[in-house]
């Protein structure tokens, strides 16, 4: 996982090293998992609409995860769409790492 850190001010998210995310720039997506259904995209955007996605899910306290390859392809799909079941490897090691930063399970209510 590549360094990341946060400005306090929640301003200026930077993640990784230099700033070239192939064409169109940072890409983010934000997923609601609900243990029931799999996946949903909520939110996505680039440019300065994915620095609002980060910066909203930091002020929210919710983990983000730096994977340009992933975010690529879930920017793909429309919001409020389950995502694909070839992505569910993919995702599920994402939520995995999500639960163990957390120290839950996905059992854990």
């Amino acid at each position: 996982m590549p360094n990341q850190t946060y400005d306090e001010s929640l301003s200026s998210p930077v993640f990784g090293e230099g700033g070239q995310y192939g064409d169109g720039g940072k890409k983010a997506v934000a997923l609601l998992y609900d243990k029931i259904n799999a996946p949903v995209v909520k939110a996505k955007g680039k440019g300065e609409l994915a620095w609002d996605i980060i910066r909203t899910a930091q002020k929210h306290g919710v983990h983000v995860a730096e994977d340009p390859v992933l975010a690529e392809t879930l920017s793909y799909l429309q919001l409020e769409e389950e995502i694909p079941e070839q992505l569910y490897q993919s995702v599920a090691v994402l939520l995995s790492w999500v639960y163990w930063l957390s120290d839950q399970t996905p059992w854990d209510d």
